[in-house]
């Protein structure tokens, strides 16, 4: 397992790879991550490559604090699920898994309340856990932002029995409009969305609330206004990701504004 650096840090910058890269692409993509974001030690860096690339990728990932994730989970530890990776294989190759994608919510399906089971069951097993929610163009125009990620947090939290440690998760808001299309909340957009869900969650868990990340068509020109904002505790960067040297970039402006908020 990669030393983790988020006990320490106040922001996160995650790259998820989707379904990108060869195993020997993505080999030589983290190398260059590595590079990219080295000495950046107030921001906890994680990559989320295919499954078919973890267990290489563990090895080149090993001593640089870089942590590695996986793009998804099953809910069982075992069983007839053809094609499904259980969390108790993930468990000591992995530090931390992705959960409610909008591309796992909208193309595959998925459900609010699956996507509960997947976090208990990754947490059962001290993976971290992303937690990603966000709503539509549509519901966004009919002004249902705010029940839409109630609800997807709502059916996560009927799944637990005890209240998770806020440092066993993450929570990413991303906007399915903004993702993959080029198009970004705007800095206040995003903003006012974040902020809801910590108020959401500390009304559930009165001890607090985990980081909440921006995801959502997040770039080297717009991370820095982005982190800017108060409540925002970094990105989960898609395409971008897969370009080390602009990946790199968005961790300096993480780095930067973590040592901005230390200052405050």
């Amino acid at each position: 397992m990669a030393e983790s650096r988020h006990a320490t840090a106040s922001l996160m910058v995650a790259g998820n790879w989707k379904m990108n890269t060869t195993v020997d692409e993505g080999v030589a993509l983290a190398r260059a991550v590595c590079v990219a974001v080295a000495a950046k030690e107030r921001v906890d860096v994680a990559i989320l490559p295919p499954f078919t690339h973890l267990w290489a990728i563990r090895s080149v990932l090993e001593g640089t604090g870089v942590r590695l994730g996986a793009q998804d989970v099953y809910w069982k530890d075992s069983g007839a699920f053809t094609g499904e990776i259980s969390p108790a294989m993930l468990a000591g190759w992995c530090d931390l898994t992705l959960v409610g994608h909008s591309e796992r919510r909208h193309i595959f399906g998925e459900r609010n309340h699956e996507v509960g089971k997947k976090f208990v069951a990754s947490l059962a097993h001290g993976l971290q856990v992303i937690l990603a929610v966000g709503e539509t163009s549509d519901e966004r125009d009919d002004g249902r932002t705010f029940d839409v990620v109630n609800r997807q947090l709502d059916a996560v939290f009927a799944e637990l029995e005890i209240p998770p440690a806020m440092d066993a998760w993450v929570i990413a808001y991303e906007p399915v409009w903004a993702i993959g299309t080029g198009r970004t909340a705007t800095p206040e957009q995003a903003q006012e969305v974040v902020a809801h869900i910590k108020q959401h969650v500390r009304a559930r868990f009165l001890d607090g609330s985990p980081r909440v990340l921006y995801g959502g068509s997040v770039t080297a020109a717009n991370a820095a206004s982005l982190f800017g904002e108060a409540d925002i505790d970094g990105a989960l960067v898609g395409g971008v990701s897969l370009r080390a040297e602009e990946f790199g970039v968005i961790v300096a402006a993480a780095e930067t504004a973590a040592c901005a908020r230390d200052l405050d």
